[in-house]
């Protein structure tokens, strides 16, 4: 079964920062706020507020999962390791970080192709169709049964987003 046959996450793996691949499966029953992520954005403080929503809400059910990607302005140069000291010492992140990933594209990663298809965004000239991730973290929340549930632009934060983990939780 293929992860667009039955509508959910569960048929995608994405490897961590230590390289090992992570099955979405591995995350099921979980309701996930999946978020491509940059270390030198404007946005970047969002790490902050998608760590305390996993403080928050962690222990119901819930957890965030960071995609690093340098498909903005070159936002996410380092490597693995840069990523996961950057991450640790700067916002004491404790929810999963993958290896960076394109998240549009004909190298985007499978798992973003299918988040976009499932909740498309807004078409804006010279930024791309509606599918397109207009810039660093986009926000994707998936409920318990693997299903994309809503959409959320880079400007939207996390706290904003807490009403609606409630609600899945």
């Amino acid at each position: 079964m293929t992860a667009q046959a039955n509508n959910t996450i569960y048929g995608f793996s994405a490897n961590a920062l230590d390289g090992s691949s992570v099955a979405m499966r591995d995350f099921e029953g979980k309701v996930l706020l999946i978020v491509n992520t940059a270390s030198q954005c404007g946005f970047t403080p969002q790490y902050e507020g998608l760590q305390t929503l996993q403080n928050q809400f962690g222990d119901r059910g819930f957890t965030v999962l960071g995609f690093p990607c340098n498909q903005f302005g070159q936002q996410e140069p380092g490597g693995s390791g840069e990523i996961k000291n950057f991450c640790e010492t700067r916002y004491g992140v404790t929810f999963p970080v993958f290896e960076k990933v394109e998240v549009n594209g004909s190298n985007a990663h499978p798992l973003f192709k299918f988040l976009t298809e499932a909740s498309p965004g807004m078409a804006i000239p010279f930024l791309g169709n509606a599918e397109d991730i207009k810039w660093n973290f986009t926000k994707f929340l998936v409920d318990r049964q693997g299903k994309v549930v809503k959409r959320y632009g880079s400007i939207t934060k996390p706290d904003e987003i807490a009403a609606d983990i409630e609600k899945l939780l």
